[in-house]
């Protein structure tokens, strides 16, 4: 089973090849751009509302006994809730607003892998079809990935449990990033409730991608890369589980 977590994130370096072969880095600049614009917008919302959150969970205190650690604790949480909300909300818009150039970007890679077209009309109508889709597959999984992690979140109050909520709050976000960058490849050949069962069955593979793509996201320099190769790299993955190639 840990073969496909490893695929999942050795396939990045396959990825780079493939992009430096075929000339694919012009599809970087959108959604670098558009990863950057939203990441400071995100964080600057996030530290405004901190203390909103705060005072809202502090209130939640009725007794009066430990009132000023409450009220120091409900800060730093309310900050921490915000600042994750936010960056579940950030990875999921830029994957929808990128989608149709992602689109774009997976099919010529797989068209590239197996020698084939796939027949894709990029007419207004599919575009439409796709953002539509894309964004179901979103709203799904942002839906689940915020029940998951508010659920860890309440975990990790009691002490034991801390260390090991982190981590799995990591895990059920490269989850989900995984899943959104194999959509890409996976629109094309399957409906969406054929997509969702693809993505659980090779849940580590997903894992894999994403863990490589939630590292990118959130440094400085793989922001305005992060989502263009962990899209070749899944494309590259799916293709070879679709199409059996080899």
């Amino acid at each position: 089973m840990l073969k496909n977590l490893f695929e999942g994130i050795s396939t990045y370096g396959a990825a780079i090849k493939h992009i430096n072969q075929y000339g694919l880095w012009r599809f970087v600049l959108f959604p670098g751009l558009l990863s950057v614009l939203l990441g400071i917008s995100i964080f600057m919302l996030a530290w405004g509302l901190s203390d909103n959150i705060g005072a809202i969970l502090d209130n939640l205190w009725i007794w009066d006994w430990g009132k000023n650690v409450v009220a120091q604790l409900t800060q730093v949480l309310g900050g921490i809730l915000v600042l994750l909300i936010g960056m579940l909300v950030f990875k999921q818009l830029v994957m929808v607003v990128s989608s149709p150039i992602m689109s774009v970007l997976s099919e010529k890679v797989e068209n590239q892998l197996v020698g084939r077209k796939t027949g894709v009309n990029y007419s207004m109508q599919n575009i439409v079809s796709d953002l539509l889709r894309g964004l179901k597959i979103a709203i799904r999984n942002i839906i689940r990935e915020i029940g998951a992690t508010l659920l860890l979140l309440l975990l990790s109050l009691i002490p034991i449990f801390a260390p090991f909520t982190i981590v799995l709050i990591f895990i059920v976000q490269a989850y989900y990033a995984g899943f959104g960058n194999l959509d890409f490849t996976l629109e094309r050949h399957y409906r969406y409730r054929e997509s969702i069962k693809f993505v659980q069955k090779n849940r580590l593979l997903a894992i894999g991608n994403g863990t490589v793509f939630m590292f990118l996201l959130y440094t400085l320099i793989g922001l305005l890369i992060a989502l263009p190769l962990s899209t070749v790299a899944a494309t590259i993955a799916a293709t070879k589980r679709i199409n059996d190639f080899h």
